[in-house]
């Protein structure tokens, strides 16, 4: 009786462990809004004095006007996460808003800190997330107004827009401050770069070919 106690007490407390760093610390008070002024060093940010709160500390406008898509990607994300909403901090939730000119693209890359859920509002989009090694399958779909997709927390991911409209989507992220990395980007735009060598042979190309890669970040 006493082993299996003791057995039901280890399961259901690596299960609170498994909740416990599914997503970002849960709260402990009402809320606590970010005082970035703070030079004490937490994870996410110190909280401010309850009595200075307002409601300006809850509120951001700005996911009704469209993004600037006149650069390389033909995309735009404006965002809504702790930085531009302080009452996030700790709540472990976040927002953006993608514009998309044709042919645009919001390019691979992943989010380190969080799940995302993508609903589209405009157009269409082709949309997609690579499985983790050593299947590395692709799970892709075509999303028209109104259709949404999941992208699992950390998978390499993308949406480009194959139509001939601009297209808008919004996403929800399931932490204050996802965080992204954009492949391309991180690999060949590195500061300081990553030794030529080793991206020749990671991407089995010569050093020329990396080259040209690193000149365009």
């Amino acid at each position: 009786m006493a082993i299996r106690c003791v057995f039901l007490f280890i399961s259901m407390l690596a299960m609170a462990c498994c909740c416990a760093i599914a997503s970002d610390p849960s709260l402990l008070q009402d809320f606590c809004v970010a005082d970035k002024t703070s030079q004490v060093h937490v994870n996410g940010f110190a909280c401010k004095d309850a009595k200075d709160v307002v409601a300006e500390h809850f509120f951001f406008s700005g996911l009704h006007m469209a993004g600037n898509t006149s650069n390389k990607q033909g995309s735009a994300v404006t965002a809504a996460n702790v930085a531009q909403i302080p009452g996030l901090n700790t709540m472990g939730i976040s927002m953006v808003r993608i514009d998309y000119a044709p042919k645009g693209q919001n390019p691979p890359h992943t989010h380190p800190r969080a799940t995302e859920i993508l609903v589209v509002l405009e157009g269409s989009l082709f949309v997609g997330f690579v499985t983790s090694n050593p299947n590395n399958t692709l799970i892709s779909k075509v999303l028209n107004k109104g259709d949404i997709f999941v992208f699992p927390k950390g998978l390499v991911h993308f949406q480009y827009n194959y139509g001939m409209d601009n297209a808008v989507a919004l996403a929800a992220l399931s932490s204050q401050n996802p965080g992204v990395i954009t492949i391309a980007n991180t690999v060949f735009g590195s500061d300081p770069s990553i030794s030529d060598d080793i991206l020749a042979k990671a991407f089995q190309v010569n050093q020329d070919t990396v080259n040209w890669i690193q000149a365009q970040f």
